[in-house]
């Protein structure tokens, strides 16, 4: 759990904000700031407080220190309606009232009503499972919302222009500012599941925000290994990785004045690429308006080029997630970073975590970082 949270900044919030029919939270951010595409209705369905999505319990795995949040009410979640009943059209496009009530928006974020993790809670308070102390157990106390890049179901990441990936990452930022204040979030991750490969349950375009209880596993590996490096070289682990591959070069896919876009040398996956902030920021929240402004269009062109690196494939199926510092304790030793990859080795064939990578956690790849640079910078406009 966290005891101190980043300083408020002057982020503009959402144009307009209104409750559900059950209580939850709705955010509309326009593209043009204040309140315009977002102008909601009343929610009309036939749901109270009562209906309010509640998350589960966390349990730590003695065997690997791992906090792993039992969510069995997600079963019972929406999976791969079809487009007159997505639940994230704007309602009165579809057969069914959506989850977003209004006639259309640009972006609108709203809280998850099968969340992982929520303000309540049906789980146990913080004690240990069957009184032993193997197994600490607690409530999966924490935040997961919904956002909605479009309001054009058949719309792509990759579709979206410059004006919209920009009011996309005011949007993040100001969830990301909003919910590291909280006293029970350790760390707060933006992220979107792009594909039937991924495994998507809604196929509108979406992203997820995951507001932890807990650092995950990535974030206590990069913590541990980036306390160490300090103490070997007083640097900044991730800061000093983005300087190396720079002098390296092979493997930069593109730089501009403020972002630098890279596969790491060590990739896991057949496609990977990140993308840091030359500064040192924490999180996007602390990003300047002129990084949040190139943001829009590095990301954007990224997207594009990972659409083309299979010519074959119209739109690659991936994972994109921003790896923010933890919002107290080790804040310091985080830096802010995009790390986007695709489990796609070649159309039509998938890389399956199979027995290495699965029960041991010893990775093979299928391609090799330099290739996977060079393909990324060939398929340029």
């Amino acid at each position: 759990m966290t005891t101190s949270a980043p300083a408020p900044s002057a982020l503009r919030g959402p144009g307009t904000e209104q409750l559900l029919a059950d209580g939850r939270t709705l955010r509309y951010y326009d593209d043009r700031g204040g309140a315009g595409a977002g102008r909601p209705r009343p929610d009309g369905r036939p749901m109270t407080a009562a209906d309010r999505g509640r998350a589960g319990e966390v349990r730590r795995d003695p065997l690997t220190g791992d906090w792993v949040a039992l969510a069995a009410h997600r079963m019972t979640r929406t999976f791969l309606p079809p487009a007159d009943e997505c639940p994230l059209c704007p309602t009165g496009r579809g057969a069914v009232a959506s989850e977003v009530p209004a006639a259309d928006y640009d972006v609108a974020v709203l809280d998850n009503r099968f969340p992982s993790f929520a303000e309540l809670t049906v789980g146990p308070p913080a004690g240990l499972l069957d009184d032993e102390p193997l197994w600490p157990v607690g409530p999966a106390a924490g935040r997961t919302e919904v956002v909605c890049f479009s309001s054009d179901h058949a719309a792509s990441f990759g579709d979206l222009g410059v004006e919209r990936l920009r009011t996309v990452v005011r949007a993040l930022a100001h969830r990301t500012e909003e919910l590291s204040a909280l006293p029970d979030v350790a760390q707060v991750f933006c992220f979107e599941n792009r594909g039937a490969e991924i495994g998507v349950t809604l196929s509108h375009p979406h992203g997820q925000v995951y507001a932890y209880p807990y650092l995950p596993p990535r974030t206590q590996a990069l913590v541990r290994e980036a306390r160490a490096h300090r103490e070997r070289t007083g640097g900044n682990l991730l800061a000093d990785v983005l300087a190396a591959e720079v002098r390296a070069g092979e493997r930069v896919v593109l730089r501009a004045e403020h972002w630098t876009a890279y596969v790491p040398a060590a990739a896991r996956w057949p496609v990977e690429v990140h993308l840091a902030p030359h500064r040192d920021v924490p999180d996007l929240a602390a990003l300047e308006d002129d990084e949040r402004e190139e943001l829009a269009h590095v990301q954007l062109d990224l997207v594009r080029r990972l659409d083309r690196f299979f010519p074959e494939v119209e739109h690659l199926p991936y994972i994109s997630g921003w790896h923010q510092a933890p919002t107290g304790e080790h804040r310091d030793l985080g830096r802010l970073h995009l790390q986007v990859f695709s489990l796609l080795r070649s159309p039509g064939k998938l890389k399956y975590l199979a027995g290495s990578e699965s029960a041991m956690g010893a990775w093979v790849n299928d391609r090799t970082p330099e290739a996977i640079a060079a393909r990324l910078r060939e398929v340029a406009r």
